[in-house]
């Protein structure tokens, strides 16, 4: 027969300062994994505004003006599934004057927190602080 004392398994008290430090771990690293989520798609944006401003000046060598949102789309760019789903975009051309652009992805769903994304044809980025 066995002695009581010498039981194996774990207490009850043993198996609750596991569950505490699991979920302290927990705490600390799902803002983290969040963060590092919401930067990704923001490179992923980053680099599709960076596409479009090449297709602009493409479209600018030939046509002398920049491209409305609409013309580049009847040229067939469309924007890739895994940046639509976070991200609309806008491109904002002037109708007279000097000829520019301005790119704006505006964040959305769990994207949303995030601050919308600009570029113009000079290659001003704002904010500067998202565009390290």
């Amino acid at each position: 027969m066995q002695n009581p004392k010498h039981r194996r398994g774990f207490t009850l008290i043993e198996l609750m300062i596991s569950m505490v430090i699991v979920t302290i771990l927990a705490a600390v690293a799902l803002p983290s994994y969040r963060n590092y989520v919401k930067r990704g798609k923001r490179a992923a944006a980053q680099a599709q505004m960076m596409d479009i401003a090449n297709r602009q000046q493409q479209y600018f060598l030939d046509k002398r003006s920049y491209a409305t949102k609409d013309e580049l789309q009847s040229a067939g760019y469309s924007l890739p599934s895994e940046v639509s789903a976070y991200y609309s975009y806008d491109i904002a051309v002037p109708s007279s004057g000097t000829p520019a652009y301005t790119i704006t992805f505006t964040p959305t769903g769990s994207q949303a927190s995030d601050g919308a994304l600009t570029l113009n044809n000079a290659g001003v980025k704002t904010p500067a602080d998202k565009w390290k």
